[in-house]
Formats: structure tokens, C-alpha cells, sequence
């Protein structure tokens, strides 16, 4: 079982076109709202694809909290690991660029993910667990899930750590940086964009370095992913070929194709990622590219279900 840890929220998306496909020229789009959060979306990516995931995370108890919850249930993720409260839900006001990308306006004050609770133990049968976003940034939950990272990696568990990087929710850079860098060594594999790279200040040779992950992937948008191993493997694959309506869930859906396609190839224990030969790097990758070129053709974060990728 893998297990998704983080929050969850609701993206407002404005809509571009009215219904008869005619541009809007309102100055103020109406907004739509879908459900969201990296992690959140990372789970339900799982879940679509088939993999046995549970979601790790403190839901509201108010209408949106219900509607995130209906949504993992809907893609067969489980949430027997979900604390509820009556916080309000996370609000992510979406700004979506001409190119499709999407930048980031939270409304987090006070909610109900980021006051999760350190779980126990983890069960048993966890094979891996996957962390990032905003859940490390906003405290006091931050604090729980940097223990959860360190407690479960501590007794073997493979964890992926995407930092998804939101400049405006993180208030001291220098302080989050020192931060980012005391994870790595709980961290067996970490995911970057370009972006996220560049505002870190760093490399994947600076992140393999020392104790600390055995392979960097880094996605470069339409330029594809490439992936560096501790064992010096480096492999690149190109984007898959799509009409982008938007970025959004992108890199979620990343996350969630390398954990599905590691976990069939037996690749989510200790010491797997670098004894991983390039070929199966390339596969591995493509399909990653694949999954998410599918959430890039729809609007919002809504992955790809296993048979579209057939």
C-alpha cells in the first residue's frame, strides 16, 4: 500500500470560455471549483491507476470536506488515516496563463489541514509513502508531517518528497531552504520542477550528494523529465505531445505515475532506484509523461484512470 500524506483543498478555476466555446471578456471570470491539493491529487492519480493508496490528511467536516472525501472514495482511495475537524477548507484561487500554467492564490488562514495530528505507526503492508506542497509549509501541521517523513522513513519505509514549490505561503526562503535540506536524508526519491530547482538554489548533483535521496527526477514542461541516480544514471525522455488546457495536477500526477510504475516494477524498497538499469528509467519515465500530458488536456487536476493509458 502507498500512502499519500498532505493536504487537501479546493482550486477556484477560472473559466476562459463561456458554454457555447466564446471567449469570456468579463474582467473577472467565474471562478469553478474543483478539487485539489498536491497531495490530494496525488492519491486520487494513485487510485485511478489502480494502486492499492490511502490518503493521509486532516479534511474539514464543512461541504467541501465532504466533496473531497467523495472524491477519493470515487477513485478507490482509502481514508481510514483522514482526521476531520470543523476548520473551513483550503480555497486555492487559480491564475491560469496563456501557455496553460497556473499560478497560485491561497486562502489558508485557520483551516482544517493544517492542524493534522502526528498518526500512529504507519500499517504494516505501507510500502511507501509520498509527502509535499503546502502541508510542509503551513504550520503547526508542517511539523507533524516532517516527523510522520522522518518516523516512517526512519524504519525503511520509500518515501517521495515533491517540495511543489509556492513562493507566496512560505514567509522566511532562507529558513525553508535549511529545511528542505535536514529532509533529504529521509527522502529516497525527490521530484522537482525546473522551477522548483532554480528557487532552491541547487542541482541534483548537490541533492544526491551525502546522505540523502537515490535519484532525482526533475520535469522540465514541454521538455519532458529527466532523471539522475545516485549510481550516475541519467536519462531524459520528451514530453508527450498535447493541446494543454492547463498545468494543473501536472506534477501530481507525475508523482503518482513513478510510485505506480515503481511499485509493478519492484522498485520501492532501499537501494532499488540505482540498481534500476536506463532502459527501465525510459519506461518509467515515458509513461509518467504520459499520465501527465492526459491532466495537462483537461481543465483542472483530473488524471488519467489505468485504461486510458492502455
Amino acid at each position: 500500500m502507498i500512502v499519500v500524506a498532505g493536504e487537501s483543498l479546493i482550486d477556484l478555476v477560472p473559466q476562459r470560455s463561456a458554454s457555447d466555446g466564446r471567449p469570456r471578456d468579463e474582467p473577472l471570470p467565474a471562478l469553478l471549483p474543483r478539487l485539489g491539493g498536491g497531495p490530494y491529487n496525488t492519491a486520487v492519480a494513485l487510485g485511478r491507476l489502480g494502486a492499492p493508496v490511502t490518503f493521509c490528511s486532516r479534511v474539514s467536516t464543512d461541504g467541501f470536506g465532504e466533496a473531497l472525501l467523495g472524491g477519493l472514495r470515487a477513485a478507490g482511495v482509502g481514508t481510514a488515516l483522514v482526521q476531520r475537524g470543523p476548520e473551513p477548507t483550503t480555497l486555492a484561487v487559480a491564475a491560469i496563463g496563456a501557455d496553460g500554467s497556473a499560478g497560485f492564490g491561497f486562502y489558508a488562514a485557520d483551516s482544517a489541514d493544517r492542524l493534522f495530528e502526528l498518526p500512529p505507526a504507519l500499517p504494516a503492508e505501507v510500502r511507501a509513502l509520498a509527502l509535499g506542497t503546502c502541508s510542509l509549509v503551513l504550520e503547526p501541521g508542517a511539523t507533524a508531517y516532517e516527523a510522520l517523513l522522518r518516523r516512517e522513513a526512519a524504519r525503511g519505509v520509500f518515501t517521495l518528497l515533491d517540495p511543489n514549490i509556492r513562493p507566496g505561503l512560505i514567509p522566511d526562503p532562507d529558513a525553508y531552504r535549511a529545511r528542505f535540506a535536514g529532509w533529504l536524508p529521509s527522502v529516497s526519491l525527490l521530484k522537482l520542477s525546473e522551477e522548483d530547482a532554480k528557487w532552491l538554489g541547487g542541482g541534483p548533483e548537490r541533492w544526491l550528494a551525502g546522505a540523502g535521496p537515490e535519484a532525482v527526477v526533475l520535469t522540465r514542461g514541454e521538455r519532458g523529465l529527466t532523471v539522475f541516480t545516485r549510481g550516475g544514471t541519467e536519462v531524459s525522455v520528451p514530453a508527450a505531445p498535447v493541446r494543454v488546457a492547463d498545468t494543473i495536477g501536472a506534477g501530481d500526477t507525475v508523482n503518482a505515475a513513478l510510485l505506480h510504475d515503481l511499485s509493478r516494477r519492484g522498485a520501492l524498497s532501499p537501494g532499488t532506484l540505482t540498481a534500476l538499469p536506463a532502459p527501465a528509467w525510459t519506461e518509467v519515465l515515458t509513461f509518467a509523461a504520459r499520465a501527465a500530458a492526459v491532466t495537462c488536456s483537461r481543465t483542472g487536476a483530473e488524471p488519467p484512470f489505468a485504461a486510458e493509458l492502455e
